[in-house]
């Protein structure tokens, strides 16, 4: 030994394998990391359209509302003058064709009442307000009723009317099932903006990999005719309502959708 440590066979190969295992290792971390770097996208490139979908439909449906009120010495007196008053009004109703399913009780409201006695003053003296007494009570009961045959809504109106009825509404028409166009009117929104997004993709030399966002705007309906009748109900009640002519016109169904799909 002149100087140093003999170094035997068996440690030089002991050195190479430590040497290999600190490269295999420094391998797998880098390996490891280039893995992580080639996963970890916070920031996917994406692109966003917007569609719109339009159901055009002929409205079906005639509606209105219309209110009774009684009054009574006290509220079981009140209560009953009204259900003898609605009663009547359902029974006719029913006779009309219209079912139990299409007759909704919107609001029903009792309330007591009051006057006021007036005093006897002295001429020339101060005399102060009647004193507040009780004086029964008051049941108002609102209905909304749908009319399914619309040319017999007029007369149907008249009829409630001449028995007791009050505060009744124009006839208004509608789309019984709304959302059934709606479901179809989303169809195509979300068609359009597919065929939107593809062209665009194509455009930026792009390709769409998946959906990444999805949101629907609240649905409504435009009305292209008129379609609220108001009436006098004297003045109808003397013409008559045989011959009325109802334009219901059309409704419009929209749906908007905004869709995001992320692309490479």
């Amino acid at each position: 030994m002149q100087g140093g440590i003999f170094q035997t066979p068996q440690m030089r190969l002991l050195g190479s394998l430590v040497m290999l295992m600190v490269l295999i290792a420094l391998g797998s971390y880098a390996s490891l990391n280039f893995a992580k770097i080639k996963h970890v996208d916070p920031m996917p490139a994406t692109i966003s359209v917007a569609g719109e979908g339009e159901v055009l439909a002929v409205t079906d449906i005639g509606q209105f509302s219309f209110s009774v009120t009684a009054e009574g010495e006290d509220a079981p007196s009140a209560q009953e003058a009204s259900g003898e008053k609605i009663n009547a009004i359902l029974t006719y109703l029913k006779e009309q064709g219209i079912e139990d399913k299409d007759i909704k009780t919107q609001n029903y409201n009792m309330y007591p009442k009051y006057r006021y006695e007036e005093r006897i003053c002295p001429a020339g003296s101060y005399c102060p307000p009647g004193e507040r007494v009780p004086d029964g009570f008051e049941v108002t009961q609102s209905i909304i009723v749908k009319v399914r045959k619309t040319n017999q809504a007029p007369s149907i109106i008249a009829g409630v009317g001449e028995r007791g009825a009050t505060n009744i509404s124009g006839l208004s028409f509608t789309i019984d099932d709304e959302e059934v166009l709606r479901d179809e009117a989303r169809v195509k929104a979300i068609a359009d903006a597919k065929e939107k997004a593809a062209a665009l993709a194509e455009q930026l030399g792009v390709r769409l990999v998946r959906l990444a966002s999805y949101y629907e705007e609240s649905g409504y309906y435009e009305p292209y005719a008129v379609r609220t009748m108001a009436f006098d109900m004297a003045e109808e009640a003397a013409v008559g309502f045989g011959g009325a002519e109802l334009p219901m016109g059309e409704e419009s169904t929209i749906v908007r959708v905004n869709v995001t799909f992320e692309v490479r």
